[in-house]
This record gives C-alpha cells, structure tokens and sequence, in this order.
C-alpha cells in the first residue's frame, strides 16, 4: 500500500505525487478524499508515443483497463466533487456508457469540446474531415457539487447587436471552448515558441487546467490526476492554492513534475 503521509513535494499547498500504476493509489486512498478529478487519459489509439504506450483499439482492452478505475474514481470522489476525462472520439463513446452506470446518466453534465486551435502540419494531409478537437467528459458525484461560473471579459470595444455597450460580468463561457476569437485556449502543440513546452508529447496547456480548476474547486481543495503526464495539473493546483494528489506509472512524468514545480512553470 501507498503511504499518504510520507513527505510531499511541496507543503503549502501540499502536492503529492508517485510513479505508480493508479489503480493502486486509488486503492490507498479513503472514500470520499478528493474534491476533484481530472485527467488526460489514454485514448485507445494504439501508439507509442515514446514516454508511453498508449491502449490498443480494442473493447475489451479498454474496459479492463478502465472499469476498476472509473469505480474507484468514483469512490474516492466526495459527494460534491466532481470529474473530467479528456479523450478523443476514439474513446468518448465508450467512456460515455460506462460512466453513466458508475457516475449516474443524471450526474452527467456537459460533453465539453475542445478545440485544439488553428489547422496546420499534417493533419491538413488527411484525405477526410480534419480533426481539431478533444472531448471532455465532465460528470458529477451528486446533484448538488462545486461549481464557480466563469465568464470571458468584455473587450474594450465590445459592443451588443443593438450597438450599446454590455453590461454584467461578461460573456458566460460554453461547453465548446477556443471556438471564437475572444476565447483563446490553443493546444501548446500548435505554437512553435511556446514557453511551456517541455518536450511531452501530450502536454496540455495551463490555460485548459486553470478553467476546469477554477471552475470546480475551491482554494484549499483536494485535486488529483490520475494520468500525471507532464505534470501540469500539479503546477496549476500550486500556483492556485490548491492540495494535489497524482501519479503516473512513467517515472519521467513524476521527474518532470518536479521538475517544473521547483522551476515554477
């Protein structure tokens, strides 16, 4: 078993993280413990992508994998919390299925798409339809979960249909994300000279983890990501206060995540 209390990454907030198959930190961990999950899963595609290899693209393959986590996901998930699962159209619909029987079909609240940003590379190559986005699966444990709606601030020269200046908060953010020109939340991938990059090839963006955590969590709550990767679910939880439990079963990610929270990035 996983000793919970050994000594973490960082003390305020406390970040905790292990290279270790998740099925055996969920196991470790009391019912109820965390207030929010998120993780950038595997996606069933089959590939080796040199820090990892990824599920094949086969049913059953898939549901063993995911079955005994997604129940104990579920278990340590506290009556409020809630859970995000990003994937791709190779795995959403079987995700779908069986987190309406773990979770509940009323605890499902939003297929979230993401848009990875604009089309370049080869992609633009595919003899079909280009594919540009990410679904997020976001569900919760009870009908009553934290949730702080965020909006996207009015540009200066924002203006109604009517031609008269808004008023309120802003524009409340949708289930479709990097969709329009005033919501920018592009793939790292996509931009040649970005700072965050770190050479994962998965990396997701801090922009993309900052909207789901500040949106259902509190300071001082408990996050935790399952498929650690990059490390960037725990550099996020840092910087905005929030406790943080992870792993990854590549030693790398856990390496990078240190890394990168000594480093602040």
């Amino acid at each position: 078993m996983i000793d919970l209390n050994e000594k973490p990454l960082c003390t305020i907030p406390r970040v905790m993280c292990w290279a270790v198959d998740n099925l055996e930190l969920l196991k470790s961990q009391p019912d109820e413990s965390v207030d929010l999950i998120y993780c950038d899963i595997l996606y069933g595609t089959g590939r080796n992508f040199g820090d990892y290899q990824d599920l094949k693209p086969i049913r059953s393959e898939i549901e063993a994998h995911y079955l005994p986590r997604l129940k104990e996901m579920h278990r340590v998930l506290k009556s409020t919390g809630s859970i995000y699962l990003q994937c791709d159209s190779n795995l959403v619909h079987y995700l779908k299925v069986e987190m309406d029987r773990i979770f509940g079909l009323k605890n499902f609240q939003r297929d979230i798409i993401w848009r990875i940003g604009w089309v370049s590379g080869y992609k633009t190559k595919a003899n079909n339809w280009i594919r540009n986005h990410d679904n997020i699966l976001y569900y919760t444990k009870s009908s009553e979960f934290t949730f702080n709606k965020e909006y996207i601030l009015y540009p200066a020269d924002y203006v109604r249909r009517d031609g008269k200046k808004p008023t309120g908060i802003g524009i409340p953010i949708e289930d479709t994300w990097n969709c329009n020109n005033l919501d920018t939340l592009n793939s790292i991938q996509i931009m040649s000279f970005s700072k965050e990059k770190i050479g994962y090839d998965t990396q997701k963006p801090k922009v993309l983890l900052e909207r789901i955590i500040k949106a259902s969590s509190n300071e001082g709550d408990t996050v935790a990501d399952y498929y650690l990767g990059s490390g960037t679910t725990a550099v996020v939880c840092k910087e905005l206060n929030r406790n943080f439990i992870g792993c990854d079963i590549n030693p790398k990610a856990i390496e990078l995540t240190k890394t990168r929270l000594n480093a602040g990035t």
